[in-house]
């Protein structure tokens, strides 16, 4: 099966995914994946006798960038999977009130059991 070019997005990210807020861009996905992409960077140097981290200063910037960019998009697909999640769970509690009956208000006093000091 052959994708266009925005259908693999789709398929990673669907239509009604673009209904919620984005993800901040400084996140800790982001922040992470683009630190391994720099990791990534300075030891293929490192591998390859190189200075580590003089060379490829180029390469070093497109490994955090890419590694900036997927962080994102798996953070924003993170947002999508568990608001879904959270529709579906709703969507059931409003389908079966029976199930899910509001507790009674209570006071904290009938909550706690009486103090008595053991001396």
């Amino acid at each position: 099966v052959t994708f266009g070019g925005g259908e693999a997005a789709m398929v990673f990210l669907p239509d009604e995914s673009r209904s919620l807020p984005p993800p901040p861009l400084l996140n800790r996905g982001s922040a992470w994946l683009g630190l391994t992409g720099w990791i990534a960077a300075l030891l293929d140097n490192a591998f390859n006798h190189r200075p580590v981290l003089r060379a490829g200063v180029h390469r070093q910037i497109l490994f955090t960038t890419v590694g900036w960019f997927v962080g994102y998009y798996l953070a924003k697909r993170t947002d999508y999977m568990y608001a879904k999640l959270d529709r579906e769970l709703l969507e059931y509690v409003r389908q079966h009130p029976e199930d899910f009956k509001a507790a009674e208000k209570r006071k904290i006093g009938e909550l706690l059991e009486d103090f008595h000091p053991v001396r």
